[in-house]
């Protein structure tokens, strides 16, 4: 796991955790903008040229 894997990961934790204390309305349309944000994160590593 690199450096910038851990720092994501340590990063997303608080941010779960913030997300749980707000009302089920505000906590669905966070949780909605994470998946988004994941969800391109990890589409946008599929697009990278391998070296292979």
């Amino acid at each position: 796991m690199s450096d910038d894997e851990r720092n994501d990961e340590a990063a997303l934790l608080p941010r779960l955790r913030v997300i749980e204390e707000q009302s089920l309305d505000s906590r669905a349309t966070a949780y909605a903008q994470l998946h988004d944000e994941l969800k391109g994160r990890l589409e946008g590593g599929d697009s990278l040229p391998s070296n292979a």
